[in-house]
């Protein structure tokens, strides 16, 4: 290992960011306070006095040099068993979108070879992503936004991330707000979404009809066993879906009518706010404690369902149509892109909590095999859920006489409305609507609060050694629920359906992820180097991961990102509510602005990092581009080394110690 004694900080590995290093390279940074500790003569001298009096700048200072400043060295938090960090992940990236999104992309998009596209953009994309965030936090040692000193010029791809992820703080926890209601409203004799006859109820709630009587009848046919007429019956609305549009989210006109308050939902934020505040603000301590039952207790219920769910009658059929293969399908191009927004939905990549997580290991944990191993869990999560999902659905279908394809949902619509009304046909129904519900709160639930981790470690990181405060944790966590709450408001009132879809369909859209990941894969791989970050990582878990990880990062990984964001900018479509309602123009500039607020902010933070910076430009971009190394990276990367603050005052190792082989 070579060493060097000038210039003090080599021009492509500095201790502090860019931005601080005019003048005085060592800055006064921690690592600026032990390289003066290690100076023999104590800052502000220039070696001439090192006793009672010294020289500089031709004055004579009396008196002993001033102290030095102290060396405050923060270890930052860590796991308290390496499972904590397996289940924080799973909990995380295993979430609502595997239950209700994924079985619904297999069966529309043919099946079981759904699974070929899917399977083929995880290894391309998913994992060598996940990897990346994963172990990028965990090399660093930060949060989302100084997990980019590793080349500082491109800082924005961190702050971009916080967007995203403050966007999907604040519309997510509605997903939990109105499972907690359907929770609370599933401890009754008789689900209230099974009948009729409700103060929110309208004339045209019908409990129970048979459309396929009424295919080839005329409109005045009567419908067996009603007195039901067919034209009556086609205008009919079941009672789940009044329930759910007149009673949950008594529903407005559009989005510039918001109307009143619903005060019982309202109530059900605040309490799902106040238990992710308390799962939190301790940190991974204790945030790695209560992710063991939240991460696993669900698939404990779906087991419970599916055991249920394959003894009802239908069941087999339900089944077979979610896995039955077609062929054709595969020449779609619709097939793949669904399969990738898919894959990097579930994975959660470029929301920057992956990072945050990371950054809590210990510097020499294997995470290459974690990477897979969470994968496949993922995966595997989705594909189990289908059996779930698909054996309830087949039950409701042959209990109604209709195609499994007219009681197929997605998202909101499986978990509100399908799903409700299939558990209202069962032998006590009351018991298997609580467990659903429960299982889906558990499911956001830990993915909500480890994104709110994810976004509080990256703005604390922001001020390592700044306000100091005994409750500086605790406070943050509050402020960040307490302004997503305000947010929240406004999804809670008749309109609230309108402005929560603005925020899922813009602020953390498949564009905005795939924009996030292309850069994120181009930094690493063309401006930070591909095999310098393999080094890097050989140095962490003892070995280098295969080469195909770095291809992908290089190479299959941005192609893939970049077509799907093209096909999705080609394709682009307005935003409608439920097929009827055409959003205005100006709810599509504020969704608009909400997607550009994340993606604007990496060309931007470039352009202004350049155009601060002094030089020629080839100056200002191998200046902006040397990574900003921690105090950890002495330690682990290079234990031959002494630490500054010991070396010997007479010898020529009181210099800054430069790592050509390494940094």
């Amino acid at each position: 290992m070579n060493r060097q004694t000038a210039p003090p900080v080599s021009p492509t590995c500095s201790l502090l960011p860019p931005e601080e290093t005019s003048g005085s390279q060592l800055g006064g940074g921690p690592m600026a306070a032990e390289a003066a500790a290690a100076s023999p003569n104590g800052p502000g001298t220039d070696g001439a006095g090192a006793g009672a009096e010294g020289k500089k700048g031709g004055v004579v200072i009396v008196g002993p040099p001033p102290p030095p400043p102290p060396v405050v060295r923060q270890e930052r938090e860590t796991w308290s068993r390496q499972m904590d960090f397996i289940m924080s992940c799973v909990g995380f990236a295993v979430g609502l979108g595997n239950v209700w999104r994924f079985p619904y992309l297999c069966y529309k998009n043919g099946g079981g070879v759904f699974l070929i596209p899917y399977l083929l953009i995880v290894f391309v994309g998913g994992v060598p992503i996940f990897f990346l965030e994963i172990s990028l936090g965990q090399f660093m040692k930060a949060g989302s936004i100084n997990v980019w000193n590793i080349a500082p010029l491109f800082k924005g791809l961190g702050y971009a991330s916080m967007v995203i992820v403050f966007f999907c703080n604040t519309y997510y926890i509605m997903v939990l707000a109105w499972a907690f209601y359907y929770l609370i409203k599933s401890f009754s004799s008789q689900l209230p979404w099974s009948s009729c006859g409700n103060p929110w109820n309208t004339n045209s709630c019908v409990d129970a009809f048979s459309l396929h009587q009424c295919n080839n009848a005329s409109g005045n046919a009567t419908v067996a066993g009603s007195n039901l007429t067919c034209a009556h019956v086609a205008q009919a609305r079941s009672p789940i879906i009044e329930f759910w549009e007149n009673k949950v989210l008594n529903i407005s006109s559009g989005l510039d009518d918001p109307g009143q308050i619903n005060w019982e939902l309202l109530l059900c934020l605040m309490a799902v706010w106040l238990l992710i505040y308390f799962c939190v603000w301790k940190g991974v301590k204790s945030t790695g404690k209560i992710v063991y039952f939240t991460a696993t207790f669900p698939y404990v219920v779906l087991i419970i369902l599916l055991v249920r769910g394959v003894t009802l009658p239908g069941a087999y059929n339900g089944i077979m149509y979610y896995i039955k293969p077609d062929w054709s399908k595969l020449e779609e191009a619709q097939v793949w892109i669904d399969a990738g927004t898919q894959v990097f939905f579930s994975y959660a990549i470029g929301l920057g909590a992956l990072t945050a997580l990371g950054s809590y290991n210990r510097f020499n944990n294997d995470c290459y095999k974690d990477a897979f191993v969470l994968a496949l869990i993922n995966s595997g999560t989705s594909f189990f859920a289908g059996f779930v999902v698909f054996s309830i659905l087949g039950f409701m279908a042959a209990e109604q006489s209709v195609d499994i394809s007219q009681v197929a949902e997605s998202g909101p619509g499986l978990a509100f409305i399908a799903y409700p009304k299939a558990v209202s046909l069962m032998p006590v129904a009351p018991l298997w609507a609580g467990l659903f519900f429960f299982m889906l709160l558990l499911l956001g639930l830990d993915s909500q609060f480890v994104g709110v981790e994810g976004f509080v470690t990256g703005i604390l990181d922001l001020f390592p050694g700044k306000y100091e405060h005994r409750y500086k944790r605790e406070i943050a966590v509050a402020l960040c629920c307490l302004l997503c709450f305000i947010i929240d408001i406004s999804m809670v009132t008749q309109g609230g359906m309108y402005v929560f879809q603005l925020f899922d369909y813009y602020s953390a859209s498949g564009m905005t992820l795939l924009w996030q990941a292309f850069w994120e894969c181009m930094v690493v791989s063309w401006v930070y180097g591909a095999d310098r970050f393999m080094d890097d990582i050989a140095r962490m878990i003892g070995y280098r991961p295969l080469p195909w990880m770095k291809w992908c990062w290089s190479f299959i990984t941005p192609c893939v990102c970049m077509g799907i964001f093209l096909f999705h900018l080609v394709n682009y479509k307005a935003l409608t509510y439920n097929n009827t309602y055409v959003y205005p123009w100006w709810g599509e500039v504020i969704g608009w602005c909400l997607a550009l607020s994340s993606m604007l902010c990496i060309p931007l933070s470039v352009a202004y990092k350049l155009f601060r910076a002094k030089g020629s430009f080839a100056q200002r971009w191998a200046r902006l581009t040397s990574p900003v190394w921690g105090s950890h990276h002495l330690e682990y990367m290079a234990p031959d080394v002494k630490p500054l603050g010991s070396l010997s005052p007479a010898s020529d190792d009181d210099k800054v110690i430069i790592f050509e082989s390494v940094m």
